[in-house]
């Protein structure tokens, strides 16, 4: 059901009025919809190696039907966040502390790089290959929300692009272009040069 609200003369429509709180939901009271995991975050020491807490429809069920799911990643000094998709959803990534390089594979296999620096947003479209890489000296902390209630993650181990395996049975298994395995490890492993 769509209804249109006047407010101050200005109309806002195609408001769903179920898209609010979910039919099943309607008794629930506002214990449910509060899910205080992350408070685990606040004060707690610095990871030494990349962690991430993750809440999703599984840990947070008032995420049901929502379309979305948030997670908190920590990255210190030389960490990555292996390369992986999410194939239902795609990531907004929001970097608080720090600086990472992420990238991720385009549909037309193209090898896309950013070096994000705190305050940045960052977009990994739906179902890409994509990676977080601490280079700096410093921690970096960041949060990302997903277009799924249930965002799972697919990973694609940084021990693949490290090994002997070949270049090209490496892009058969991920789909993607033996010059981009190529692009991947040459990034990475200057990166890790640069970090030790």
């Amino acid at each position: 059901m769509s209804i249109t609200v006047m407010l101050d003369s200005v109309a806002f429509e195609h408001i769903k009025l179920d898209s609010v709180v979910p039919r099943k939901f309607a008794t629930a009271d506002a214990d449910f919809f509060t899910h205080s995991a992350f408070r685990a975050l606040i004060g707690a020491d610095q990871p030494t190696a990349f962690g991430v807490m993750k809440i999703g429809e599984a840990e947070f069920p008032a995420l049901n039907d929502q379309g979305v799911s948030y997670a908190v990643l920590q990255f210190p000094s030389g960490s990555l966040n292996q390369p992986h998709l999410h194939p239902e959803a795609g990531e907004l990534l929001f970097l608080l502390t720090g600086s990472l390089e992420v990238g991720f594979i385009d549909v037309n296999d193209v090898l896309r790089i950013q070096t994000l620096e705190a305050g940045d947003v960052f977009v990994f479209p739906k179902g890409l290959v994509h990676y977080q890489y601490n280079y700096g000296q410093e921690s970096a902390f960041a949060i990302s929300a997903f277009g799924d209630a249930d965002a799972r993650t697919v990973l694609s181990p940084w021990s693949v692009f490290s090994s002997n395996t070949g270049d090209d049975n490496i892009a058969k298994s991920f789909q993607i272009d033996a010059s981009n395995v190529q692009k991947i490890k040459a990034s990475l492993m200057s990166r890790k040069m640069i970090a030790d």
